[in-house]
């Protein structure tokens, strides 16, 4: 009689008891996970002033040229990557690619902007995750998907919370599945439900509007909170800014080519 199949047998449950008791470690992430008091810069028009002493820059996807991320990325800093993730502009690049049946209202006051349907996603996933394969091309660090709270706008679509939390995990892992760090912009009613899955979160006036509490959630879990604020007075809003460990800017609304004004 052989003893080798329950020899095997024996190797093989051993195998899996080591497995439950000692289960293979989840890699560490390999993008950028930035934690609170990160320094940046966030310049979106003009030419981009390489020469700031912060640890990270946020720029255009489209707009920023080569050369100005491989001299960023010289100087030691991150390079974060802007582009639109819920709305149609119309003088973007790709802007000819998207499908009519996509495109609802104008944004107020920006111009040539309109509001995408996000449960099309058939239709939109192969656009944006063009746009996130030039982030990659452009060895950018990470993204800044914008309008990624449409469900709450009047958009001409009948979105709804569950439709944006859809796409907003599918942009996440679109990233990570790219190896770049990406970023909660504003929608701060779903920072709960998506706070472990974003690595950082960006707001615009959350002290205008009385709502910075709700950023606290990535905080508490040791991720950045990028914000700035475009009115108001930044010795009344830079003190608490600090003592909540956010890293808060004083900027133009057309975020133009002017020094950081970081809290401080």
């Amino acid at each position: 009689m052989s003893y080798a199949p329950l020899t095997a047998t024996l190797g093989m449950l051993g195998l899996m008891f080591s497995l439950v008791l000692n289960p293979t470690p989840t890699p560490s992430a390999i993008w950028w996970q930035p934690r609170p008091a990160t320094t940046w810069q966030w310049q979106l028009l003009g030419d981009i002033l390489t020469e700031w002493d912060v640890e990270m820059y946020d720029i255009d996807l489209f707009d920023a040229p080569q050369a100005v991320i491989d001299t960023l990325h010289d100087n030691g800093r991150v390079v974060i990557c802007y582009f639109s993730a819920g709305t149609h502009e119309a003088w973007r690049t790709d802007a000819m690619k998207f499908p009519p049946s996509l495109l609802g209202n104008d944004l107020e006051a920006w111009e040539g902007e309109r509001w995408l349907d996000i449960r099309q996603l058939d239709g939109l996933a192969p656009i944006i995750e063009a746009r996130l394969d030039l982030a990659v091309e452009k060895r950018c660090d990470g993204v800044e998907p914008d309008n990624v709270d449409a469900y709450t706008h009047d958009t001409g679509f009948p979105l709804t919370y569950t439709d944006q939390l859809v796409y907003n995990r599918w942009l996440a892992q679109q990233a990570h599945a790219r190896s770049l760090s990406i970023g909660l912009k504003n929608d701060l009613e779903q920072i709960p439900d998506l706070v472990n899955e974003f690595d950082w979160a960006l707001n615009e006036a959350c002290f205008a509007f009385d709502e910075c509490d709700l950023l606290l959630r990535f905080i508490h879990a040791n991720k950045a909170v990028f914000g700035v604020e475009y009115d108001g007075n930044p010795s009344d809003y830079c003190p608490v800014a600090v003592a909540m460990g956010f890293s808060w800017l004083t900027k133009p609304l057309d975020l133009s080519d002017v020094p950081p004004h970081a809290c401080k």
